[in-house]
């Protein structure tokens, strides 16, 4: 005396589990478009390094007051070895000081370091570019 009413088929299972992994990624993946495309990149004049941009998309107020924001730096020289470099970086427009938190080639593997220590800017025109720029928006 079997009761087939109360089998549940393992096919139906499998698809079950198949369609719902298949939306997970689809998510994932749309979020993550969606993330690398809002960059509204702000040039600052280039140096004999390269091009220094910053995402006026991605600036944030941090708890002590200063600003953070994602930046990019573009060398004037690519090779295999050189890439687009990534920066989220802290700043401080009172003390025109900055700090790198996160330094890498994508959005996906950062590794943020919020202890990182204030630098002065020495001269280098990129970063003085950034920060005036910034603090200007900011303002």
């Amino acid at each position: 005396m079997s009761n087939s009413k109360n089998k549940v088929n393992p096919k139906f299972i499998r698809n079950s589990i198949g369609l719902a992994f298949s939306i997970v990624v689809l998510i994932f993946i749309s979020l993550k478009q969606s993330y690398a495309l809002s960059h509204e990149w702000v040039g600052v004049p280039k140096s004999e390094y390269g091009e220094q941009l910053w995402d006026r998309e991605s600036i944030a107020r941090n708890e002590d007051g200063s600003v953070r924001v994602l930046s990019k730096f573009i060398p004037e020289t690519k090779s295999e070895i050189t890439e687009d470099i990534l920066y989220t970086m802290d700043i401080n427009c009172f003390e025109k000081s900055f700090r790198d938190v996160d330094v890498s080639i994508d959005e996906v593997n950062s590794n943020f370091n919020d202890l990182a220590n204030w630098q002065d800017p020495k001269g280098d025109k990129l970063i003085l570019g950034i920060i005036g720029q910034v603090c200007r928006v900011e303002n």
